[in-house]
């Protein structure tokens, strides 16, 4: 057994951890900056292709105390390197200090990476060679209170980049982050959903294709503990296994899903996105102020604009609050970049929590309209 630990954006901690305890991982807790569980090997293989929260997955290698720089060496040097590591392979090292002796993140992992290297050149002759750019293993090292944590990063790239957005329009929102919203909001993947403000129509393609069950991992090309020295072709021959059983388990979607947007260029690309996501949606060429509930009850999840564009159009907001006020019967759920959004707003939000957008500063805000 393996623990893991699933990172995810500030915020984000509890529906995260709703969704790995309904995937059915073992020993999940809520915890402050990223959910730990326990598995076999292939259970985290499994998180980075079913989490749509996660941002990374990461499995401890060992854990031991570092109150200075000799300490941290020699526990980096006496961890075993062999399943991920080879003369062949190369790494990167990063590091998070906090409330130690060593507070230098770049000289801490500085230190690590030259135990590493020592270590593997000790057993093999030959050291592993750096690169920071595309390492074929990340290590990150966590330091808090003179107490040392290596992980190994089975993510590779950040589990966002599904590989269905190709194109983005102005204000791109991260799908990991558009799949917390939607959990947030309470969706139960049945009633209707609307995202009038589409953008290139990541809300949308995030719950169509939750709604199908479709793994958001199948999309990705190659995960980065693909590239471990371990993986071999038994290993290689498991998790295409595991790919096609995520696979048959994808069902018709139920619920009509609508992606609206008022700009026509940005509503033809998130029909390319949808195209390559493998999920059909409804569009709408038209303006939020169209909106209309048509006698039906249903959510709305949307991400609208903000900072420049905000600037640009002084009257989106009222247009934003006016409509949304309208769809009696529904709830509208708004990751908001400006406060004026909740001033416009003529209702108390039934819930409401900040959600950092990048370096951006957003609340998400849910209203049950009267």
């Amino acid at each position: 057994m393996q623990e893991f630990h699933a990172t995810c954006i500030p915020g984000a901690e509890e529906v995260l951890c709703d969704e790995l305890r309904e995937l059915g991982f073992a020993s999940v807790r809520l915890n402050r900056g990223g959910i730990p569980l326990r598995g076999e090997w292939r259970d985290g293989w499994r998180a980075c292709l079913q989490s749509r929260i996660a941002q990374r997955i990461l499995v401890l290698l060992r854990r031991f105390p570092a109150a200075d720089e000799s300490a941290l060496y020699a526990g980096a040097h006496d961890t075993d390197w062999n399943r991920l590591l080879s003369p062949r392979t190369t790494f990167a090292v990063s590091a998070v200090c906090r409330g130690s002796a060593l507070q230098n993140a770049n000289f801490a992992a500085l230190k690590v990476k030259d135990a590493i290297c020592d270590r593997l050149r000790d057993e093999t002759g030959a050291r592993p060679a750096v690169s920071r750019d595309d390492p074929d293993v990340r290590v990150q090292l966590y330091l808090a209170n003179d107490k040392a944590a290596l992980y190994a990063d089975l993510s590779g790239e950040s589990l966002h980049r599904r590989g269905y957005r190709l194109e983005t329009g102005e204000a791109p929102l991260r799908e990991t982050l558009a799949a917390a919203i939607l959990r947030l909001s309470g969706w139960d993947r049945a009633t209707p959903l609307v995202d009038p403000m589409c953008g290139s129509g990541t809300i949308a393609i995030e719950a169509a294709q939750w709604a199908s069950n479709m793994a958001p991992g199948l999309g990705c090309e190659r995960f980065g503990f693909e590239r471990w020295a371990s993986f071999g072709e038994s290993e290689a021959a498991a998790l295409r296994e595991l790919r096609g059983r995520l696979r048959e388990e994808v069902r018709p979607s139920r619920p009509r899903i609508i992606a609206g947007d008022a700009d026509a260029a940005v509503l033809d690309v998130a029909k390319a996105n949808a195209r390559r996501a493998g999920v059909r949606l409804s569009f709408r060429h038209s303006s939020i102020q169209d909106l209309q509930s048509g006698g039906e009850k249903g959510v709305i999840v949307t991400n609208p604009p903000y900072g420049v564009r905000l600037a640009a159009e002084p009257d989106l907001v009222r247009g934003v609050a006016a409509a949304l006020t309208r769809m009696h019967g529904w709830r509208a759920c708004l990751l908001a970049g400006s406060p004026e959004y909740e001033r416009a707003l003529p209702l108390r939000p039934v819930m409401k929590m900040s959600l950092p957008n990048g370096d951006i500063d957003c609340d998400f805000l849910a209203y049950d309209i009267p």
